[in-house]
């Protein structure tokens, strides 16, 4: 069984890079019968903002991930960190450093004038038979571990195998501030070692933390977990992701009118895959998902891609959910007695629920003007007369038109008893309906709209001429 976790920072609202790993986490979570926790790292007070930390949980909830227990925040956890931070000073394993930082910046300096990786040289780290220097006045101190000065610190990546880091290059690096605030690499390490995290799933970029999260977690005899580093997510240009290429805040995607399961279908894909399959419920997800086969290589946002998976389950939703999610965008459709066809007749070209609406709308809303470019084309001389006709044969059997196929069987007869060609009446009819030419068949929109709206619309545009004189 699995412990995994997500832990974001609530520094800003949760990207879609920070939802594919907490779901490469929760799956494998799930998918062993685990746990999965979610942690909210807010120790640094300056950067954080609550609205983005309502956010991040806002986000989880409208995309499903349920986590096990209650939310962690490491602010509620300092007294913790702080007796582990004292148990390595009492272990002579950490120590504290009052270099000043004039004095490490000068030491950058110098290092970097020579070439050299810049690095902590040790000036305070004690050692047997060394004398170290005058405790200075005023300096508040950090608190530095002690990092081995040789060998090598390996670890299994299970996304990229075997890693080495040479000891040589890790400094002994801060784990407490002057004004006595742990750091980031210390904390993650108490947390993950006090949750009992057995796999812990993130970004690459926490790559060249692992090392010394690895330090931190010998020195206190803690067991290192087994760590999967996912490569990030690029633009179709192989560059970082930008807000104009789709690296939106989560409910961002919910505000564009995107169904939760569409986005998760395009984020499991972002990295992982099985073969060729494309569409992906949560329950094949569970079945399916193993973090060693997260893909090497870095991923391309595809915009088409998650706009077609978007519209397949807008699709195949029920329409139930479909009115639900709509009053999100004010449209109600409850109580509607045409609730069902009209979905069915809207959805089908729907990428989006905004599109979905906007569908909706362009049948049910009255047109109040209409296209010039299809009235010039599809309105001739002889049109008027010719819907005039066809509205006294629909009235004649107003009662018998309900769905669909009812207006067909009236209107094939008539279309071929006057020799018509079918854009000659059924564009008309569309313009009058809809105010344009891209609409749903014909049929659909009456029998959604019913013969007495219908009627009412055609004689409307009749009277105004098709606004062809405005």
């Amino acid at each position: 069984m699995a412990v995994t976790r997500f832990a974001p920072s609530p520094t800003g609202y949760l990207h879609i890079g920070g939802l594919r790993t907490a779901l490469y986490s929760y799956l494998w979570a799930r998918k062993t019968k685990g746990t999965f926790r979610l942690r909210i790292e807010d120790t640094d007070t300056q950067r954080n903002n609550e609205a983005a930390m309502d956010a991040i949980l806002e986000a989880f909830n409208w995309v499903g991930l349920s986590y096990d227990g209650t939310v962690e925040y490491q602010s509620k956890r300092l007294d913790i960190y702080k007796k582990y931070i004292q148990q390595l000073l009492d272990e002579g394993k950490a120590y504290y450093c009052y270099m000043s930082k004039e004095e490490l910046d000068a030491l950058r300096e110098k290092q970097m004038a020579n070439k050299e990786t810049p690095r902590y040289d040790g000036t305070w780290r004690p050692e047997e038979g060394k004398t170290l220097p005058e405790i200075p006045e005023g300096v508040e101190p950090v608190v530095r571990i002690k990092s081995p000065n040789e060998g090598r610190i390996t670890f299994i990546d299970g996304v990229r195998s075997l890693m080495n880091f040479e000891c040589s290059e890790i400094d002994d690096f801060v784990i407490a501030r002057s004004n006595g605030m742990p750091t980031y690499n210390f904390v993650v390490t108490i947390d993950d070692a006090l949750m009992e995290m057995t796999d812990v799933i993130r970004g690459d970029d926490h790559l060249t933390n692992t090392a010394k999260q690895i330090v931190i977690y010998e020195a206190l005899g803690f067991n290192v977990p087994k760590f999967y580093h996912v490569p990030m997510i690029n633009n179709p240009q192989g560059k970082k992701l930008s807000k104009r290429d789709g690296a939106l805040d989560v409910m961002d995607y919910k505000r564009k009118g995107f169904l939760p399961e569409a986005l998760l279908n395009f984020l499991v894909r972002l990295g992982w895959s099985n073969g060729d399959q494309e569409i992906f419920s949560m329950e094949e997800m569970l079945e399916l998902f193993d973090p060693e086969n997260i893909n090497k290589s870095a991923s391309s946002y595809n915009e088409e891609k998650l706009l077609w998976l978007n519209a397949h389950y807008i699709k195949n939703v029920s329409n139930d959910r479909l009115c639900k999610e709509l009053e999100f965008f004010d449209c109600y459709l409850e109580g509607h007695d045409k609730k069902e066809m009209l979905l069915d007749l809207s959805k089908e070209r729907a990428q989006t629920l905004i599109e979905l609406q906007e569908a909706i709308y362009k049948i049910l809303d009255v047109p109040t003007s209409y296209e010039a470019k299809g009235t010039k084309k599809f309105v001739k001389e002889d049109t008027i007369k010719i819907l005039e006709i066809y509205m006294q044969t629909l009235e004649e059997v107003k009662d018998t038109l309900h769905l669909a196929c009812d207006y067909e069987t009236v209107t094939k007869p008539f279309i071929e008893k006057f020799e018509l060609k079918f854009p000659q009446l059924f564009q008309p009819i569309r313009i009058a309906l809809t105010g344009g030419t891209q609409a749903p068949a014909v049929y659909d929109i009456m029998a959604v709209l019913g013969y007495n709206e219908v009627k009412s619309r055609v004689f409307t545009a009749i009277e105004r001429n098709f606004d062809k004189e405005a």
